[in-house]
């Protein structure tokens, strides 16, 4: 019986270890998920025109390479 509940604890103990490693994994990818949303953000609103009535010339439209 002592054996029983030797194992029992160890894989308590285990198993509260793979949590709290969850807990930290989903934690970190949680800020690099608000970090990633806040960039989008900005770009969205850089992506914006000042005044939305005004006409976009297509040589914008060109790539910085050509």
């Amino acid at each position: 019986m002592d054996s029983r509940i030797t194992e029992l604890e160890i894989k308590l103990n285990l198993s509260e270890d793979h949590l709290e490693q969850l807990n930290r994994t989903v934690f970190h990818q949680q800020q690099q998920i608000d970090l990633l949303q806040a960039q989008v953000r900005e770009l969205y609103q850089m992506m914006q025109p000042v005044a939305p009535d005004e006409p976009r010339s297509l040589r914008d439209e060109i790539p910085p390479h050509y």
